[in-house]
């Protein structure tokens, strides 16, 4: 059965990462843009990340220039920006494609395992994905979907009552 462990991906500093290092954890993974309605939500996002970490969530955001050109800068100005205006510590990673024939095959199998409203495509910035300890999708979330919204799923997959 395939798991995040089976994906890698590059991070905003360009060094290969195999997804394999988050095995054993409860991971929230996030398509993200720094000039989208919901950008905001970057507060909310390192929130969850600050409040939960030392329990074993890691949020790993996925910077994504598909939906209205939203993420028009390089991987330089994302982390500046993201740092500078959010305090932004959790892994970012290079930009990519969450949709058609370019996409990620870590979004690939994302959407197989959750679809959304608009089957498995991937309607806008900030779709996330919670993926338990065991490396499973447990749950998709839309862009409107605020992340402290999510932080009861999130304690639930910690203890492993996530399904």
């Amino acid at each position: 059965m395939t798991s995040l462990s089976d994906f890698s991906a590059v991070a905003i500093d360009g060094t290969d990462t195999d997804l394999s290092r988050y095995a054993g954890k409860v991971v929230l993974v996030v398509n993200t843009a720094s000039q989208c309605g919901f950008t905001g939500q970057y507060q909310g996002l390192q929130q969850l990340h600050d409040t939960y970490a030392d329990r074993g969530l890691v949020v790993l955001g996925f910077p994504c220039d598909q939906f209205g050109g939203q993420e028009p800068g390089d991987e330089a100005e994302i982390s500046e920006f993201c740092e500078r205006n959010f305090g932004v510590t959790f892994p970012l990673f290079a930009k990519v494609e969450v949709n058609g024939e370019g996409e990620h095959p870590l979004f690939g199998w994302l959407k197989d395992s959750k679809g959304g409203m608009l089957g498995d495509r991937i309607k806008w910035n900030f779709t996330k994905f919670l993926v338990g300890r065991d490396g499973q999708v447990i749950d998709r979330y839309a862009p409107t979907t605020e992340p402290e919204k999510i932080a009861g799923d999130i304690e639930r997959a910690l203890v492993g009552d996530a399904r």
